[in-house]
């Protein structure tokens, strides 16, 4: 089976590459270093130095034997999307060259991943509309030019959804209007332009699926926590991006940083802001699972892709716990809000779907936790207090 994920270099697309290698898949990734030459650019700091990703693929390449063949490019592009599937590509690291054929799946996590960065100000909010709604564009045409027998799995994220009054359904929500009844996408409601564009995304897969017969995955993921998985733990190399910043370090994994770095937690407002969360062992096995059981022809299949929910101060006092026990002065900051957003709120989503294709979650545990700061305690040396927090507001 060819794999073709976008976005490849990245929290979730690197990891993902190794997985689908690891298991014999036939794995090519294309990426544009949008997140490192973001981070250098915002002056963000990245917990430990990366090889390039060609290096990793050679890396890999080493230890494994296995091939993951990469490509850099702007998938913004239309011309680079489309060279993907014509066989017009150049490829910047592989061993044969020879173009692997039409991908029975493509695994799309090519986007501007961060509601902060979005609302930084109208530069990084025209970046985050413009990226993310012509990649996927991109994709949704030459799916219909080139492949429309090829499975999709697109990142989506439970942001979508917002935080409404009652019980929130994986995708779809059967109406009764006036005697009559209908199903619809699930009524959303974003809180940052980063979601508004995933909300996007899921209209223009919709619309593509309905014109052409397309069938796409869109997982609605939550905020992903954690380091290693099995494949990087082959070599140190081999671990993917990992940031601790406002911007693209997601709660937990911030959380755990500031207290090694002695920083107090930040939490916003009362903290009441509950979210679905999974470990990033989930997401490889979400996406594994949605490739074995693909959606049919003509469908956008919805999964809620969280395994736990946690209000912000369950995860500090968590996490402040776990410090404690292991030599930590953690203290908890409850900061004036920056976003705004409800800080008490009903939330009570569901999440079977991917469960009952046979996904085993992984919690969020004392243990889990003690493993984590393990792994940040190596490179202590390398955190930079000055970019934990800066407040951007909106």
């Amino acid at each position: 089976m060819h794999i073709l994920i976008l976005g490849g270099d990245g929290y979730l697309g690197w990891p993902t590459a190794m997985h689908f290698s690891e298991l014999g898949y036939d794995v090519t990734v294309v990426d544009n270093y949008f997140r490192r030459n973001s981070c250098l650019e915002l002056d963000v700091g990245m917990l430990y130095p990366l090889p390039t990703l060609i290096e990793r693929a050679q890396i890999w390449h080493e230890i494994t034997g296995k091939e993951i063949k990469v490509i850099i490019g702007d998938l913004s592009d239309a011309k680079t999307m489309r060279s993907l599937f014509s066989g017009d590509i150049s490829y910047n690291w592989s061993i044969s060259s020879k173009f692997t054929g039409l991908p029975e799946t493509v695994i799309h996590y090519a986007e501007q991943p961060s509601a902060p960065y979005s609302l930084i100000n109208y530069k990084y909010a025209n970046i985050t509309l413009t990226n993310n709604l012509l990649v996927t564009n991109n994709l949704m045409f030459v799916l219909r030019d080139f492949a429309r027998d090829t499975h999709v799995i697109h990142i989506g994220t439970m942001g979508e959804y917002g935080t409404p009054n009652i019980d929130i359904e994986e995708g779809w929500l059967e109406i009764e209007h006036k005697g009559r009844k209908d199903k619809f996408l699930f009524p959303r409601q974003a809180s940052s332009l980063y979601h508004t564009t995933k909300i996007m995304d899921t209209d223009l897969m919709w619309f593509a699926v309905r014109m052409w017969d397309l069938q796409i995955t869109d997982l609605m993921q939550g905020p992903v926590y954690g380091i290693e998985t099995a494949a990087s733990q082959k070599d140190d190399r081999l671990k993917t991006i990992f940031n601790y910043d406002e911007i693209f370090g997601t709660i937990i994994n911030r959380f755990i940083v500031q207290s090694i770095a002695d920083y107090p937690l930040t939490v916003y407002g009362k903290g009441g802001q509950t979210r679905g969360y999974l470990n990033i062992n989930d997401t490889l096995q979400c996406v594994h699972q949605s490739e074995k059981n693909p959606a049919g022809k003509g469908e956008l299949r919805i999964f809620n892709q969280i395994m736990e929910t946690f209000s912000v101060m369950d995860l500090a006092r968590m996490t402040q716990q776990v410090g404690r026990k292991l030599g930590y002065d953690v203290q908890i900051q409850h900061l004036e809000n920056p976003r705004k957003e409800a800080e008490e709120h009903y939330y009570n989503p569901t999440y079977q779907g991917l469960l009952d294709l046979g996904v085993i979650p992984h919690y969020l545990t004392e243990k889990e936790l003690k493993k984590m700061f393990r792994v940040v305690e190596k490179y202590k040396s390398n955190i930079r207090q000055d970019v934990i927090f800066r407040g951007i507001k909106w």
